[in-house]
């Protein structure tokens, strides 16, 4: 049964961090760390690295999707972390502080999702 709150979409994005935050100050400063984001929702991201990365830190992200007008700033929280196989791990996180007014982006990758 399905207990998230919205309905993941398979995408592929590339993000790159270099550096990770939390709310106590505190900063994590790691090498350029390629990103494979897996799947996207209204709520979060899904992603996959090599990278070890500690949960319940931020990073600030841009996440570039079918046009240049379709780039969404966000600032994204580290919720959890499943070990995946060989040396990668998928991470789950959440969208923090996102405007209502880029639901236009979430809607248009859920209708071509569904049109597929």
């Amino acid at each position: 049964m399905e207990k998230r709150r919205s309905k993941r979409i398979p995408v592929h994005l590339h993000l790159e961090i270099s550096s990770l935050f939390n709310q106590d100050n505190g900063l994590v400063t790691i090498a350029n760390t390629p990103i494979e984001v897996i799947n996207i929702s209204r709520t979060g991201i899904g992603f996959i690295t090599e990278s070890m990365l500690p949960t319940g830190f931020y990073f600030n992200a841009c996440l570039q999707f079918n046009s240049e007008d379709s780039k969404l700033y966000c600032v994204v929280k580290i919720l959890r972390s499943e070990f995946a196989g060989g040396n990668s791990t998928i991470y789950g996180c959440e969208f923090v502080g996102i405007a209502p007014v880029f639901s236009y982006i979430f809607d248009q990758l859920e209708e071509e999702y569904e049109s597929e």
